[in-house]
């Protein structure tokens, strides 16, 4: 790995949002043999990306490819990142961020959502019974980039270099230079008690106003607000993070938010968990849980492009 160093490209997760996207994870038959056939589609899978992706060239397919502390040993064939490890359950007043398995994320993005769903269906026919696809959702932008929640969604996001700073690993972790701490959790929303709320309660527990997304002043903004919460401030600094949330659901069923992190540190996407559920102080916890429940939750590294290529059925 040493060698990839000086070479780090970053998958595409800083890519600007797009309309659709698919989110699959999966975990790994425990054989030499399921193992060599996800490292075998992890090296090809750029090369199978551009392939789908050449149907519309407006299209903006990407894929990124990221792996849970569980399976990177078997995986990649080399020590875990420094700051992976198996999502860290939280309970407290009966609010609970479960950890779910996961041995691989495919976080699949377009601007249509046929591409994301060929690409998303070649990648499990590929696999095939080398995996287990525990989670499947399908995300979609929901007018000018809301939640379903009525609220815009990413607001704070950094961009540019700003962006590169607060995700991509770098000189503290140099073997893993180019990479990304992720975190996922599936949100499911109970939108007919949100709904019945006033905008005003609503625009206390985000924190900013509904319709013009303005964040609200701070002797406005409850300590319990959800983006009071949700931001991290160290020496004076903010560390930032770049979420790639999506909306999902059905009519009649259940329908929520896909929450996806991208952090250069696992421990600021765990500190913000920690804030939700318990409290900052304790007490004051994000009365946004009032109204959603998180049914899933893992950790996962999305390494440099030039690490999933080097990955051979034979390699480790």
């Amino acid at each position: 790995m040493e060698a990839l160093q000086a070479t780090a490209t970053p998958q595409a997760f800083n890519d600007p949002p797009t309309r659709d996207a698919i989110f699959l994870v999966a975990t790994v038959k425990p054989s030499p043999k399921a193992v060599a056939t996800v490292r075998e589609l992890a090296g090809g899978l750029a090369k199978l990306v551009r392939a789908v992706g050449a149907r519309d060239g407006n299209g903006r397919l990407s894929c990124v490819l990221s792996f849970g502390a569980d399976g990177w040993e078997s995986i990649v064939g080399a020590p875990r990142p420094p700051l992976l490890h198996g999502f860290v359950a939280v309970n407290s007043g009966g609010r609970r961020a479960v950890a779910t398995p996961g041995d691989l994320l495919f976080h699949i993005r377009a601007e249509r959502m046929d591409l994301c769903f060929e690409l998303a269906s070649l990648i499990v026919t590929r696999l095939g019974d080398a995996i287990d696809v525990v989670d499947e959702v399908h995300g979609f932008r929901y007018f000018d980039d809301r939640d379903l929640t009525g609220f815009v969604d990413g607001t704070e996001n950094p961009v540019g270099a700003a962006a590169l700073d607060a995700t991509i690993v770098g000189e503290e972790a140099p073997e893993y230079a180019g990479g990304s701490y992720v975190m996922v959790q599936k949100y499911i929303h109970d939108l007919p008690r949100w709904d019945a709320l006033s905008t005003e309660d609503q625009e206390r527990i985000i924190g900013r106003t509904k319709l013009a997304d303005i964040e609200l002043e701070d002797e406005v903004k409850p300590a319990f607000a959800h983006n009071a919460l949700t931001t991290i401030v160290e020496d004076g600094v903010e560390r930032k993070v770049v979420r790639r949330n999506m909306p999902f659901g059905e009519v009649r069923g259940s329908a929520g938010t896909y929450f996806i992190g991208y952090a250069r540190s696992l421990l600021v996407l765990e500190e913000m968990i920690r804030n939700m559920f318990i409290g900052n102080p304790p007490g004051t916890y994000d009365r946004l849980l009032d109204f959603t429940h998180a049914v899933t939750g893992t950790n996962f590294f999305a390494p440099s492009i030039e690490l999933l290529e080097a990955l051979q059925p034979g390699a480790g």
